[in-house]
């Protein structure tokens, strides 16, 4: 009889492995979440800074009062532009520290428009969650209309980012009810509505996430009180800027509206996306549609009345679009996730590449000249070309005087037929221009005359000095050269003989 002398083998060597356990990837820490939306920002914001060393038309009104004293702009407000008194004070500021130059004119655009992504990253973290916020606060600085303001010396990139930061006042002021919280959400969205008006818009939309989010009456009272605050602290520049709405009258139609709509859509559709923040005293869906829909549709049934509807009047939209992309595309990844299915990693993967291979070409496009209406710095270059020293110069209308006003060596050369006084003496934007008879009598004394004409098509207004300038043309001179700029005509005429 034989005895089995092996040794069985332990229970561990014989059992199956343990199936891997799948642990979730680490949340980003809230440094992460505030500091990568700001510097991305930040590098998209410098880079093409300068586009080519060119002005758009505005931002040379910005560059121009910018440098006048304080005394100065406050008595040229009086006359035009007081919507954006506030912002040439602070630019005069800011001249006034660095000096001035188109890197020190957009700088503040590009840093506001960082702040703003922070907010939306924070804004997206306590809503959702924070890969909600990161991927927001990373959506934020890519759409289109985010870089091109964050360019320009004006006061939308601002206005944007104080809106985003009330924003989020007003959300952690809903779950911790503090006077200081409220204190911040009303000063901050009465500096923003002070430097353009229409960021009132922003804050009905707050009232509707309020009453959708069924908040506390304790809530509600605080935010009325934060509004009538806001409203009334705006409600003189308002009186005071409605005897100013002749600037608005070259809207004739909503401008730029289809991209708008489209990149609102899209954020929009993004809504109906299952998100993170169930719970909260504040869904995210909630604060973002409003955001994004109230004031494009407010500001569109105005326009029933008379036109407002710009798109960079309503840019803190992009606060709830970047809100609700992140949203989405983090329910994506989840849904990547848990599924398994490659085809649908593929999908994803392929869906980012395209996108991200859009935005370049129209990144590109924004950083060049032709990206804006006009181009102050080509009216100026071509004046230099067409022009020789002792021909008349014109502008038809007056008003396009501004466009040479932050570069005066552009005309220095050139005898301005119609100027009275100038633009820094009369406190106004194009200067005080002659009486219609003394402008055509001076208009017969010289041979050459370059006029700076607005774009082909564009009406002049009716006043005896354009009525004299165009009259006195067609009668005695022949137009000899044609210089064609963004936004502007040159045009060198001769004396007929």
């Amino acid at each position: 009889m034989s005895v089995d002398t092996r040794v069985p083998a332990p229970a561990e060597a014989t059992a199956s492995p343990p199936p891997p356990v799948h642990r979730p990837s680490p949340r980003p820490v809230r440094s992460v979440v505030v500091l990568a939306p700001f510097l991305l920002t930040v590098v998209l914001g410098l880079w093409g800074i300068r586009r080519e060393n060119t002005l758009w038309g505005d931002e040379a009104v910005t560059y121009a009062l910018a440098q006048r004293d304080l005394s100065q702009i406050w008595h040229t407000v009086q006359h035009v532009d007081l919507v954006h008194a506030l912002h040439y004070a602070l630019m005069h500021a800011v001249f006034d520290l660095f000096g001035a130059g188109l890197l020190t004119l957009r700088l503040p655009s590009v840093l506001a428009m960082a702040a703003a992504a922070s907010a939306v990253a924070l804004l997206g973290r306590r809503l959702a969650g924070s890969r909600v916020g990161l991927l927001a606060g990373l959506v934020f600085p890519l759409l289109p209309q985010v870089q091109k303001y964050a360019q320009e010396g004006r006061s939308y990139a601002l206005v944007c980012a104080l809106v985003a930061w009330a924003t989020y006042a007003l959300v952690t002021g809903v779950a911790r009810h503090t006077r200081g919280r409220w204190a911040l959400y009303g000063g901050s969205m009465l500096l923003a509505c002070l430097l353009h008006e229409f960021a009132v818009l922003a804050l009905v939309a707050h009232g509707v996430t309020l009453l959708v989010s069924r908040v506390p009456r304790p809530v509600l009272r605080a935010w009325g009180v934060a509004a009538a605050a806001v409203v009334t602290g705006l409600a003189p520049l308002v009186v005071r800027s409605a005897a100013q709405a002749e600037q608005v009258a070259w809207i004739e139609a909503p401008v730029r509206l289809p991209g708008f709509a489209l990149v609102a859509v899209l954020g929009l559709v993004c809504a109906f996306v299952p998100a993170e923040g169930r719970g909260r005293p504040v869904r995210l869906s909630a604060l973002a549609v409003p955001l994004v829909a109230l004031p494009c549709l407010l500001l569109l049934a105005a326009s029933l009345v008379k036109p407002l509807f710009v798109d960079r009047y309503v840019l803190y939209s992009h606060v709830g679009i970047a809100l609700l992309t992140g949203s989405g595309a983090h329910h994506v990844r989840r849904l990547r996730r848990s599924s398994g299915n490659p085809w649908i990693t593929v999908g994803v993967g392929a869906t980012a590449v395209a996108v991200l291979a859009a935005l370049v070409p129209t990144s590109l496009a924004l950083r060049a000249p032709a990206s804006r209406s006009n181009d102050a710095t080509a009216v100026g270059a071509a004046l230099r070309e067409t022009g020789r020293p002792g021909d008349g110069l014109l502008y038809a209308p007056a008003l396009h005087r501004y466009w040479t006003e932050p570069n005066p060596g552009d005309t220095r050369a050139l005898t301005d037929l119609a100027l009275a006084e100038s633009p820094v003496a009369s406190h106004t934007l194009a200067g005080v221009e002659l009486p219609a008879p003394v402008i055509a009598a001076r208009m017969l004394r010289f041979d050459r005359i370059v006029v700076v004409h607005g774009r082909a098509g564009a009406h002049l207004t009716g006043s005896p000095q354009e009525r004299a300038k165009t009259l006195t043309l067609r009668q005695h001179f022949r137009a000899r050269a044609t210089t064609h700029v963004n936004g502007a005509r040159i045009v060198l005429y001769v004396r007929d003989r």
